[in-house]
């Protein structure tokens, strides 16, 4: 019989404190999403669910509706744009080559997310970066309106998630064997032959990972739309800000947040379920 080292509880109780917390949170969070809003004061009311009924205004359903769209576009640029990065961070041979991937994909994650935000504000603004690279160019006659946009909210999000993304996508394939992709060349296979029905298939694992985790992160993400979106790209992220913090309304905040976080593990338990299917079909 095995005994696990005694260092093991050290490692347990720190986990077991911050579940705790965690579920602590959670828990305040339920209670405050049924109580009534007493309108000018901090102070909550008896049990109801008022607050869910006022979700399906049209407001709500359509904030549910865009951060839904935006994570699903996030995620899904964010794997057409990581995995040709994740696939040269591991096939390359060239250790100065693959030093070089792998710093310029990690490192967006040592920027607070709100100093990276700034950045993509200074990049997309009308008289920022981009607009202004393309204006001299002649591509463009006047700037292209791209903050206060979900285009520009896609675009930083994809800048968030992005090395996330690449470390685990980058994960799954090196756990590929190269040996059946050689063998895919020696019978005559091409290279986007052998690339669509070995390498694509076998890296499955880590492309629903990364996807996953990036609509989860973007699901929930703050800072990001309501910096570049400016009020104007709608999220329950920022309405949940909105109702808390500026119409101190936290009964309906918690409401939102309680359902955000349902539709969220729906999502997730339909990707994985899709997932799961398409495994087989990469099996075959």
């Amino acid at each position: 019989m095995t005994r696990n080292p005694a260092f093991v509880r050290w490692f347990v109780l720190p986990s077991a404190l911050t579940a705790l917390g965690l579920t602590i949170a959670m828990l305040t969070v339920l209670q405050y999403s049924v109580r009534a809003y007493i309108p000018g004061s901090l102070e909550v009311g008896g049990f109801t669910l008022a607050n869910f009924q006022g979700m399906l205004k049209s407001l709500y359903a359509d904030a549910f509706i865009n951060t839904v769209v935006l994570s699903f576009k996030t995620a899904l640029f964010g794997l057409l744009l990581s995995y040709p990065l994740a696939y040269a961070l591991v096939r390359t041979q060239t250790a100065w080559l693959k030093s070089c991937i792998l710093i310029i994909a990690i490192t967006p994650l040592f920027l607070g997310e709100v100093v990276r935000t700034y950045s993509w504000i200074i990049v997309l603004g009308n008289s920022g970066f981009l607009n202004s690279l393309l204006m001299a160019m002649g591509l463009i006659d006047k700037p292209l309106q791209l903050m206060f946009t979900n285009t520009g909210v896609v675009l930083a999000l994809v800048h968030v998630t992005m090395p996330i993304m690449v470390l685990m996508l980058a994960t799954g394939l090196s756990h590929i064997d190269t040996a059946y992709e050689k063998a895919a060349t020696s019978l005559g296979a091409g290279p986007i032959n052998t690339f669509l029905t070995i390498t694509l298939p076998l890296s499955l694992p880590g492309i629903v990972a990364s996807v996953t985790t990036a609509f989860a992160w973007t699901f929930s993400a703050f800072a990001t739309p309501q910096l570049i979106g400016g009020g104007k790209v709608s999220t329950v992220a920022t309405l949940v800000y909105q109702l808390g913090f500026s119409s101190l309304n936290f009964p309906f905040a918690a409401a939102l947040s309680v359902a955000g976080l349902i539709m969220t593990l729906l999502l997730l338990a339909a990707l994985k379920r899709m997932s799961r299917s398409l495994q087989r079909v990469g099996e075959h």
